[in-house]
C-alpha cells in the first residue's frame, strides 16, 4: 500500500512538473533576454549580435540585450551560459571556437560544446579572403602552390593568433595544396597585415571586411576566398575550391545555442524570432555590408552544421599538432 502511495505522489510530482514546463513554454518570454557573446565588444560578432537582437526583440515582444563576455579563447562566455537555467533566457552567441574548434585545441574545456547546448540556429558564415603581397609574383592560387613548391619554406603565412579561424584555415590550405608555409602568429589581425603589406610575410587569410579595402586600394592581391561560392561582395574573386583545391571549404560563423534542457517549445520560439530576424531585408543588407552571408537554419540543420564543423577542425588541428596549453 505505501509502494502503491509513493508511485502516484512521484506520477503528481511529475505530473506538476510537465505542467509548470508548459506553462512556462506558452509564458515565454516574460522577461528580459539575455545574448552572451564570448567576443570583446566593438568587434564584428558583438556587432552581428547587436544587430539580431534589436530584430529579435520586435518579434518576441520583450526586451532583447547582448551582454560581452570576453576571455579564454571564448570559453568563458561559453561557459558561462552552458551553466546557465535552461529557461531561454540567456543565449549564447556560439562561434566557431567555442562549438567547432576549441574543444580539440585545447585539452580540457570547463563545458561540453555538444551535451551542454542546445542549437537553435546558425546565424551567418564569414568567408576568409586569401591574400598575399603585391611585391610576390604571384596571381592565382595554383601559381601560389606552384610557387611554393619551387620556393620551400620561403613563403612565410602570418596570422592573427594561434588557433583561430584564420590560422586554421591557412593550415588546411597548406595541408590540402601540400606546400610548405610555416606560420607566424601575431597580436591581433593588424600588426600581421602591417607585415603583409611591407613584405616581411608573404600570405594571410583574414575576414573579408578587414582586407577589402587593402585590396581596393592596392595594397594587399586576393587570390581566392574561402567560401563554397564566390561573394557578392567580390564576384570575380574566386573560391578555393574552383582554383585547384575542389574540397576546401572554410568559413567562421555564428549561431545561437541554450542550454541542454531549454524545452523543445521555446527552442522553437526562438529559432522563428531568429529566422525571421536573419532574413529580413534590413538585416540581410547590414550582415551584407559586413561581408558576412545571412543564414538562419532549424535546430537540427545546426546541429548537423556543429558535427562536420567540429570533425573538420578537428582532424586539421590534429594534422598540425596545435594546442593552446
Amino acid at each position: 500500500m505505501r509502494q502503491s502511495w509513493n508511485l502516484l505522489k512521484v506520477l503528481a510530482l511529475g505530473s506538476l512538473c510537465l505542467a509548470a514546463s508548459a506553462a512556462q513554454a506558452d509564458d515565454f518570454p516574460s522577461r528580459t533576454i539575455k545574448i552572451v557573446v564570448p567576443a570583446a565588444a566593438g568587434g564584428p560578432t558583438h556587432i552581428t549580435a547587436q544587430l539580431l537582437a534589436d530584430k529579435m526583440q520586435a518579434s518576441l515582444g520583450q526586451p532583447v540585450i547582448v551582454e560581452p563576455r570576453p576571455g579564454a579563447g571564448n570559453n568563458l562566455g561559453a561557459e558561462y551560459v552552458a551553466k546557465s537555467a535552461p529557461d531561454g533566457y540567456t543565449l549564447l552567441f556560439a562561434t566557431t571556437g567555442t562549438h567547432a574548434i576549441n574543444q580539440t585545441l585545447f585539452k580540457k574545456l570547463p563545458f561540453d560544446p555538444i551535451k551542454d547546448f542546445e542549437p537553435v540556429s546558425l546565424v551567418v558564415q564569414y568567408p576568409l579572403m586569401l591574400v598575399v603581397s603585391p611585391d610576390l609574383p604571384v596571381k592565382s592560387v595554383q601559381e601560389l602552390i606552384d610557387y611554393a613548391k619551387k620556393n620551400p619554406g620561403k613563403l612565410s603565412r602570418a596570422s592573427g593568433g594561434m588557433g583561430t579561424s584564420m590560422h586554421l584555415s591557412g593550415e588546411l590550405f597548406v595541408h590540402q595544396a601540400k606546400i610548405d608555409a610555416p606560420h607566424i602568429p601575431y597580436k591581433g589581425s593588424a600588426p600581421a597585415l602591417n607585415d603583409l603589406m611591407g613584405g616581411h610575410v608573404q600570405l594571410m587569410f583574414d575576414s573579408m571586411i578587414t582586407t577589402m579595402p587593402l585590396v581596393e586600394g592596392g595594397k594587399l592581391r586576393a587570390l581566392a576566398v574561402t567560401g563554397k561560392t564566390r561573394s557578392p561582395a567580390l564576384p570575380n574573386v574566386p573560391t578555393i575550391a574552383e582554383s585547384g583545391l575542389p574540397d576546401y571549404e572554410a568559413t567562421g560563423w555564428t549561431g545561437i545555442v541554450v542550454p541542454a534542457g531549454t524545452p523543445r517549445d521555446i527552442v522553437m520560439k526562438l529559432n522563428h524570432a531568429i529566422v525571421e530576424a536573419v532574413r529580413s531585408p534590413d538585416v540581410q543588407q547590414a550582415f551584407k555590408k559586413q561581408a558576412a552571408e545571412p543564414v538562419g537554419s532549424t535546430p537540427e540543420e545546426f546541429a548537423a552544421f556543429i558535427r562536420k564543423e567540429t570533425d573538420k577542425w578537428g582532424k586539421t588541428i590534429r594534422a598540425a599538432g596545435i594546442s593552446a596549453d
